[in-house]
């Protein structure tokens, strides 16, 4: 029996109507959104990352103000322009896109940011509220994960879910998603030992490793009718993958999500509904 493919692409078309509903508000009580994005140096994989940030705002009428700064800039440099945009009363969302060179600190930079204005949930100050399930802006990724159970209407109570991720931008935000849902989580990362088996007792595997050197989720390590989201991306014989065979864990799985067209699109569509929530936190407006 064939499972259901998560799509992506149609959950974040839903998050945009929704998004584009409260821009038409935002804007007849005077407010435009607008995102501000700062890309350093030259890397073509961060360049392209932006680029379609900047065409996903375009496309539901949220303003972008496009900093791209040299590979040399210093760390004194970076805050000054960030406290410039902590400061513009027009930027409602700034995005650093990350990872940043060598002499600029990622923590440094993104504690930086504004919370008001952190659209990536990255601060201190929001991985705290998030941790206290008292969050307003929140991971893009991991919020976006969490819409697709929604939009599928999958029950996350009680189910022994287990991440293959602990980093700051997944895995740990994403397991207090999950756990202010009532779900049971474990998080597994390269030291885990018996992985296959912590898998194979889970109801739901949300995997994010992005190294099929390293590591492949295979239909033996998931009990039948499990539900694989998978995070990852990577390249394989030169095409786009996760960390599993899309084709072969659907057989198996009741829900899986595939790469591409699966959890990526969610993470854009994340990113506008979190510029859209920060502009109203700019003009204290009720969503």
């Amino acid at each position: 029996m064939v499972g259901i493919k998560i799509d992506g692409v149609l959950v974040a078309s839903s998050v945009k109507d929704r998004v584009r509903k409260a821009i038409v508000e935002l804007k007849s009580q005077g407010i435009e959104p607008c995102l501000a994005t700062i890309l350093v140096g030259d890397n073509p994989a961060s360049a392209t990352y932006v680029r379609n940030k900047h065409k996903a705002c375009a496309e539901v009428g949220i303003l972008t103000k496009d900093h791209k700064l040299p590979p040399t800039i210093s760390q004194e440099e970076m805050n000054e322009l960030l406290d410039s945009l902590n400061s513009d009363n027009l930027v409602h969302g700034i995005l650093v896109q990350i990872p940043l060179p060598d002499q600029l600190g990622e923590f440094e930079t993104t504690s930086r940011i504004s919370p008001i204005k952190d659209v990536d949930g990255l601060t201190p100050y929001n991985v705290g509220l998030l941790s206290l399930g008292r969050a307003i802006l929140k991971p893009c990724t991991p919020s976006g994960i969490i819409e697709l159970f929604d939009y599928y209407n999958i029950d996350l109570e009680g189910k022994n879910i287990v991440i293959i991720n602990r980093s700051n931008l997944l895995g740990k935000p994403l397991y207090h998603l999950l756990l202010q849902r009532n779900a049971t989580v474990t998080t597994c990362h390269s030291k885990t030992k018996n992985l296959e088996k912590i898998c194979q007792n889970s109801d739901i595997i949300i995997t994010g490793v992005g190294d099929r050197t390293r590591f492949t989720l295979i239909p033996e390590m998931i009990r039948d009718n499990a539900i694989v989201i998978d995070v990852a991306i990577t390249h394989l014989d030169g095409k786009l993958v996760g960390d599993c065979d899309f084709d072969k864990i659907i057989q198996k799985a009741s829900y899986a999500s595939p790469v591409p067209g699966g959890v990526g699109p969610m993470t854009i569509a994340m990113l506008l509904k979190n510029t859209v929530t920060a502009a109203s936190l700019s003009g204290n407006v009720r969503r």
